[in-house]
């Protein structure tokens, strides 16, 4: 059977098969909403059934038999193998080391994988508040592997994020002293950048099917670095693809 070709998927749907392609069969992920929970859904339904997926609403190990429409969505707690209280999670499973992968979103984030999801602008007169970082803090100090899915814009990948809600590796990329490893991958509609082994600077490492690396740096608001050597990203395969479209069409699946 032929590959999909780029008319048949969207950035927005290789930027969903990326990130779940990072998640193994086994894995302890924590989700949150958006793009990381159709991520963590579509890794489920193809490559990795094993893979456990932990919400923030307390829900352990839940099997949806559709897309959540959110981390309070019935599904969960009706598939889950138990619910805990939501300071049992972040103290028993975030805090103490049990999650192996924390999926983030952005509003903002900067060279160095710190995030903002609290204010655009001054935070005592910003010019937009946002809905604030939730869980992310503990997610992003904590998890074993973080990876940030977020859309690559100048406006998005800044130079200096306006407020920290969730730390990376501190301003200049040498502060980080919490437990995790922090943003180990961050990945785009563009592709995916990685921390520098040296000087956690992110940088890009692979591209996504038909994107240059001048688009790239043009979408990111700091001199993006480029790695020596760029892994080009499979497309979407046409399992993907199908099992993509059923999450966003909300298809059941058996548990």
């Amino acid at each position: 059977m032929p590959e999909p070709t780029s008319a048949e998927w969207t950035s927005a749907d290789m930027m969903n098969v990326a990130a779940a392609r990072e998640l193994l069969d086994g894995d302890v992920c924590l989700v949150g909403v958006g793009p990381p929970n159709l991520a963590a859904n579509l890794a489920r339904r193809t490559h990795a059934p094993n893979c456990r997926l932990v919400y923030e609403s307390g829900a352990i190990d839940a099997k949806p038999k559709k897309l959540p429409l959110s981390i309070g969505d019935d599904d969960l707690a009706a598939t889950a193998i138990s619910v805990v209280s939501v300071p049992e999670m972040f103290n028993f499973w975030v805090g103490a080391g049990r999650i192996d992968v924390g999926f983030l979103g952005a509003a903002q984030i900067d060279r160095f994988g710190n995030i903002n999801t609290t204010v655009i602008g001054d935070h005592a007169n910003p010019k937009v508040r946002l809905p604030g970082a939730g869980g992310a803090p503990e997610i992003a100090a904590a998890a074993g592997r973080v990876i940030v899915i977020v859309k690559q814009s100048p406006r998005t990948f800044v130079e200096r994020v306006d407020f920290v809600s969730s730390v990376g590796y501190g301003p200049t990329g040498r502060e980080r002293q919490a437990p995790g490893a922090g943003p180990t991958l961050v990945i785009t509609d563009h592709g995916v950048l990685e921390p520098d082994p040296v000087t956690n600077e992110l940088t890009l490492t692979r591209l996504h099917p038909g994107v240059t690396v001048e688009q790239a740096i043009a979408a990111t608001g700091w001199p993006l670095k480029v790695a020596d050597s760029i892994e080009a990203v499979a497309a979407p395969s046409e399992r993907e693809l199908d099992a993509l479209r059923n999450l966003r069409n909300r298809e059941p699946v058996d548990a």
